[in-house]
């Protein structure tokens, strides 16, 4: 019986919202990866994999519950530095993808350091954070801050030249450092910063080959991508454009979709899963992604405003903020409003390591949830 009574004790303090949308996220999830995959012959592959690394994400989200992570706070000195360790790795272990080395390969499983490395970073930053809680507005702390934010983001870039991965830690770092309480001055100041860095930014993105800029060029001018007879910058945007107007308001119905069916979108099983949506069941059923995307940040930020500490909360923020520019991310490149740069869908796009990741940094929210405090008792 003791076993039942822990379940239910389980059962009853966890944050079974944030569990129940996910699983609702998986679900949907799988009948998209279904039908984008229908023509390929490795199908069945693609299914099992997706829902072997649900089940994987849903035991890791109940493990994760159960740790105190402010037990281990102290050593985020050591954590970063493993982390960015496991990142600059890549250099001997990385599989080339698409321009990106960003894949480990270990018999028939391919792991992303840098998704999981997103973890590891959330906690590291809300650990710092908290130190240095008080004097946050100090030109000297948030400096530090600053480094502890690009050595992930360097590493990344130097190793795995994947863009949209690093970008995703800056942007974390940006929304735990204004949920710290940072002042207005510096944001201002660090917009006017961004600004100013414009130009040397377009200047190393038009460096070498020059792919970067085009494919950020390409979204405004699509006749740039004339200038790179050997490259089709603007096919993947293009594509995923038609498809998704093609579905108009109710979709061309459940595996009907003709740039689904006939493949015309490329990797639509992930970094474009949200263009099979939007074709097959419309406005709708791309609208039904951005609900459920939706509730799970409001959910997040919820559990962080309950949170029984300063590290806590943050550490819930980083995860929203995970999720939050994630998605954006994915869905306006979809748009053709951003530049493609393979950044999936949180729990919608294939990918074991990007499943997994998202139900880890759930259940870590999930903990902070089960060990909040009444809100006259939180300091």
């Amino acid at each position: 019986m003791r076993p039942l009574r822990s379940a239910a004790h389980y059962l009853k303090n966890t944050d079974l919202y944030l569990l129940l949308i996910a699983l609702c996220c998986s679900a949907y999830s799988l009948i998209l990866i279904n039908s984008a995959t229908a023509s390929s012959a490795q199908h069945d592959r693609y299914l099992i994999v997706q829902g072997a690394a649900t089940g994987i994400g849903v035991i890791a989200f109940i493990i994760m519950s159960l740790v105190d992570l402010e037990s281990i706070k102290r050593y985020w000195r050591i954590l970063l530095i493993l982390n960015v360790a496991m990142q600059l790795s890549m250099f001997v272990l990385g599989r080339d993808s698409g321009g990106n080395q960003s894949w480990i390969e270990v018999g028939p499983i391919t792991i992303q350091p840098g998704e999981i490395g997103k973890i590891l970073f959330i906690i590291t930053f809300a650990a710092h954070l908290r130190e240095v809680y008080e004097e946050i507005n100090r030109w000297q702390q948030l400096l530090l801050l600053g480094v502890h934010a690009l050595l992930p983001f360097g590493a990344i870039m130097v190793a795995q030249h994947d863009a949209g991965v690093a970008m995703g830690y800056i942007l974390i770092a940006v929304t735990m450092i204004f949920a710290a309480g940072i002042s207005y001055k510096w944001v201002f100041g660090g917009v006017v910063l961004c600004l100013a860095a414009i130009p040397v930014v377009f200047q190393f993105l038009g460096s070498g080959s020059g792919y970067r800029l085009a494919r950020i060029l390409v979204l405004l001018d699509p006749s740039i991508d004339s200038l790179y007879p050997n490259q089709d910058y603007y096919y993947q945007t293009e594509q995923s454009k038609i498809a998704i107007g093609a579905g108009q308001f109710s979709g061309s119905g459940y595996m009907q979709g003709l740039q689904t069916q006939y493949n015309k979108v490329p990797v639509n099983e992930s970094d474009f899963i949200y263009t099979v949506a939007g074709e097959e069941f419309g406005f709708i059923g791309a609208m039904l992604i951005i609900i459920l995307l939706a509730l799970l940040v409001l959910r997040l930020l919820y559990v962080s405003y309950r949170a029984g500490s300063t590290f806590s909360a943050l550490m819930t923020v980083g995860i929203a903020g995970m999720f939050m520019f994630q998605s954006f991310q994915n869905i306006l490149m979809c748009l053709g409003m951003f530049p493609v740069v393979g950044v999936t869908l949180p729990l919608f796009s294939y990918g074991g390591t990007s499943v997994v990741t998202m139900y880890i940094a759930l259940g870590v929210a999930a903990g902070v949830r089960m060990r909040e405090k009444p809100s006259w008792l939180q300091k």
